[in-house]
C-alpha cells in the first residue's frame, strides 16, 4: 500500500503524536508499505503562538499539493487539525482521493486553557475537519463515544503500546533520583498549562516531586516550586531509568487524551496516581484495576483529590504494575492502524 502520511507534530518536537507516529511507521514499513511523511520539516515555519517550541508550517498549502501528487498515494492518514493537515485534506477531497484522520489532542480544550474562548465554539471546527475521512483513529473506546455524540465519526480504535525493550522494570537507579528524600513522585510530559502541572506541585504530600519535559510553563514553575526537581527533556534508557527510580508516578492532566507516558511508567514498576477523568480511566480504570476492573490488584489510584491519589499509590504493588505495562504493545496498534486504513480503501467503505 502506498500511504501518505501528513503531520504538524513532527520531530523534533517531543509528545505522544510523535511517538506513536514515528513507532507505527517504522512498523508499516518493515512490513512492506510505501510510507512518504509529510511534516513540518519540509517547509519554512512559525512558531505557534502561545507555544515557540512547537513549528507551525506557513502557507504549506502548495508544498503539501506537490508532494502528495508527486508521492500519488492510495490513501492519505491525516493525523493532525494544523495547517499540514488542512492542507492535505484538501488536497484529497479535491482528487477523490480516500483519507482517515485521528484525534489524537483535545484541541478545544486546549483552546479553553489558554484563551477565554469556549470549547464549544471549537468543536464545530472540527466536525469539519473529520468531515469525509473514512475513518478517524482514536486511542480509546471512551473518546470513540464521546466523538460519536458530538457528530465526529465514524471513529475506529488505535491504541498505543510501548517499546519493551527500553520501558521494563529491570533498570539502573538514575543518578539525579538515587539520593532524593523519599517517596519520589514524578510527572513526565509537556511543561504546559493544559497539563495541569500546578495540581501536582501544589498537593500537600511527602517526598520530591521530579518533572521531566519541557514546555512554555517550564520556567515559571521552577521560579515558583524551587523545592521540585524540573530534569528537561529525557529520552530512551536514561528516561525508563527515572521512571524505575520513582515510587509514584503522577499524571495530573485532565485534557489528555490517553497519556502514553502512563504506560512507560507502568511497564518499568511504577504505580500511577492520577484524576478519574479520561485518559487515566481508560489505563488505570475507576478502581485501579485496568479499564474494565479485571486485573488481580490496583495498578494506580484514581481520586478527585490529587494528594489522596498519590498516597493510595504508593502501597501498591510494582511489580503488578509492570505486568500490567507490558502489555501494551505496538504491533498490536499497528494492527489496528493498518484494520482502519485497509477498511478506508475498500469498496464498501468507497460506495459509503
Amino acid at each position: 500500500m502506498r500511504l501518505a502520511i501528513a503531520t504538524d507534530a513532527w520531530a523534533p518536537q517531543v509528545n505522544g503524536v510523535v511517538r506513536t507516529l514515528t513507532e507505527t511507521i517504522s512498523r508499516l514499513k518493515a512490513r512492506g508499505h510505501e510510507v512518504e511523511v509529510v511534516a513540518p520539516d519540509r517547509f519554512t515555519t512559525i512558531p505557534c503562538p502561545g507555544y515557540s517550541e512547537i513549528r507551525l508550517a506557513l502557507a504549506p498549502r502548495f508544498g503539501v499539493r506537490k508532494a502528495l501528487g508527486t508521492f500519488k498515494p492510495d490513501i492519505v492518514h491525516i493525523s493532525t487539525e494544523g495547517p499540514i493537515g488542512w492542507s492535505a485534506r484538501a488536497w484529497c477531497l479535491k482528487h477523490n482521493v480516500p483519507f482517515t484522520t485521528a484525534f489524537h489532542t483535545r484541541f478545544p480544550e486546549y483552546v479553553a486553557a489558554r484563551t477565554r474562548l469556549s470549547p464549544d465554539f471549537i468543536w464545530p471546527i472540527m466536525r469539519t475537519f473529520h468531515k469525509g475521512s473514512r475513518a478517524i483513529l482514536t486511542a480509546t473506546q471512551s473518546l470513540r463515544a464521546e466523538l460519536e455524540s458530538r457528530g465526529v465519526r465514524p471513529t475506529q480504535l488505535w491504541s498505543r503500546g510501548i517499546d519493551h525493550a527500553v520501558f521494563h522494570p529491570d533498570q539502573p537507579l538514575h543518578p539525579r533520583l538515587q539520593h532524593l528524600a523519599k517517596p519520589i513522585l514524578l510527572s513526565v510530559g509537556r511543561v504546559a498549562i493544559e497539563k495541569n502541572l500546578e495540581a501536582f506541585l501544589d498537593a500537600d504530600v511527602i517526598g520530591t516531586k521530579v518533572i521531566v519535559g519541557d514546555g512554555p510553563a517550564r520556567a515559571n514553575l521552577q521560579a515558583r516550586y524551587p523545592d521540585a526537581i524540573f530534569l528537561g527533556t529525557r529520552h530512551g534508557a536514561e528516561l525508563a531509568s527515572i521512571y524505575a527510580s520513582a515510587d509514584v508516578f503522577v499524571f495530573p492532566s485532565k485534557t489528555d487524551t490517553f497519556g502514553l507516558v502512563m504506560l512507560e511508567a507502568l511497564a518499568c514498576g511504577v504505580p500511577v496516581a492520577g484524576y478519574p477523568v479520561q485518559g487515566p480511566l481508560d489505563i488505570i480504570g475507576a478502581d485501579g484495576r485496568g479499564a474494565h476492573g479485571t486485573l488481580d490488584e490496583a495498578v494506580g489510584c484514581l481520586k478527585p483529590d490529587l494528594a489522596e491519589a498519590i498516597n493510595g499509590a504508593l502501597s501498591l504493588s510494582r511489580a503488578h504494575a509492570a505486568e500490567y505495562g507490558a502489555q501494551f504493545c505496538w504491533n498490536i496498534c499497528t494492527d489496528q492502524f493498518v484494520n482502519g486504513i485497509t477498511k478506508a480503501t475498500s469498496s464498501e467503505a468507497l460506495a459509503a
